[in-house]
């Protein structure tokens, strides 16, 4: 199999129904046990064969710029592109242009996580010689995407064919791509793929739904990965951080006297006094927790304090 190894992945996303987590956190950088959502893709990515990124940015870029200090991350490049205005996964991805010269290139979803095979997504594009391949799945949520016999024949119902599948946010794409897709204009790649469809463009699909995916859209679903993670002891084969995950952190000052209990996670340098019982909640780094406090279900912001008795808020 010939190897594809560049990457987009898309971090510019707002991340509003995460608000007011995302307000100081582009939901791209929200850690899961200690470990920045945005790295399981790249890590992932790395494992199927790609050996350099880029990333847009938007929102708050000086934090992407310190999780990959000197356009590095384990030893690989990573070109950060800001979009001051939000571009959209098309406009995004023509932003990009410059730094996707191979022949072919992955784009995938900085806010996903999974451990599904990549390889039959590679695979079926090249080996078709697809211009585009789309990773999709059926989720129960949507189905905007018509698939047959291997082929995209539908998106978005623009000729009127029943979907069948979601788009899983995973895809692969030759060059012919930044032809279709104008300079400097906020557009979704969905209308360009839906014409290129009624042009006889080679647009292909894969189902990939094997494996684990977890969707992070909201609070709820944040806490419900760290409880699916810890109960199940879920760790994918690609990822390259040592010890994860990482329920309470090795900076973390957490007292004898406090129980920490169910998914809960404890962010680096944070402060958990005597008596406090913490409870599938989540501290961000450098949280300080009073003592004999009581939180059930809750996510403390970075170096936010938190006292007295608290069910299901954000801190």
């Amino acid at each position: 199999m010939k190897a594809i190894t560049r990457a987009f992945v898309l971090g510019a996303g707002l991340g509003t129904r995460l608000r007011p987590l995302t307000d100081e956190l582009p939901k791209p950088l929200i850690p899961i046990f200690q470990k920045p959502l945005i790295t399981f893709a790249i890590d992932h990515l790395l494992s199927a064969g790609v050996e350099s990124f880029v990333v847009n940015t938007h929102r708050l870029p000086n934090l992407f710029e310190d999780l990959f200090a000197g356009g590095k991350y384990s030893g690989h490049s990573v070109t950060l592109v800001h979009e001051p205005d939000l571009l959209e996964t098309g406009g995004g991805i023509k932003n990009a242009e410059p730094y996707l010269s191979d022949e072919h290139f992955i784009t995938y979803s900085g806010d996903i996580l999974t451990d599904a095979d990549l390889r039959p997504l590679i695979e079926e594009h090249i080996g078709r010689g697809n211009d585009v391949t789309l990773a999709v799945r059926q989720t129960g949520v949507a189905a905007s995407v018509a698939l047959k016999d291997g082929r995209i024949v539908d998106i978005g119902g623009k000729y009127g064919v029943a979907g069948t599948h979601d788009f899983a946010n995973i895809a692969v794409w030759s060059q012919k791509i930044f032809q279709r897709i104008p300079p400097a204009k906020k557009v979704s790649f969905v209308p360009t793929l839906a014409e290129w469809i009624g042009e006889n463009g080679k647009i292909g699909g894969v189902v990939l739904d094997d494996g684990k995916w977890f969707n992070i859209g909201s609070r709820a679903e944040y806490l419900e990965v760290h409880r699916s993670i810890s109960k199940e002891n879920w760790n994918p084969r690609y990822s390259k951080t040592p010890g994860w995950p990482q329920p309470i952190s090795k900076t973390a000052h957490v007292d004898p006297t406090a129980k920490i209990l169910g998914c809960s996670a404890v962010g680096p340098d944070c402060q958990v006094a005597e008596h406090v019982i913490l409870e599938d909640t989540i501290l961000w780094p450098g949280s300080q927790i009073a003592s004999r406090s009581h939180l059930c279900r809750c996510i403390v912001r970075s170096h936010r304090h938190a006292a007295g008795i608290h069910h299901d808020v954000d801190i």
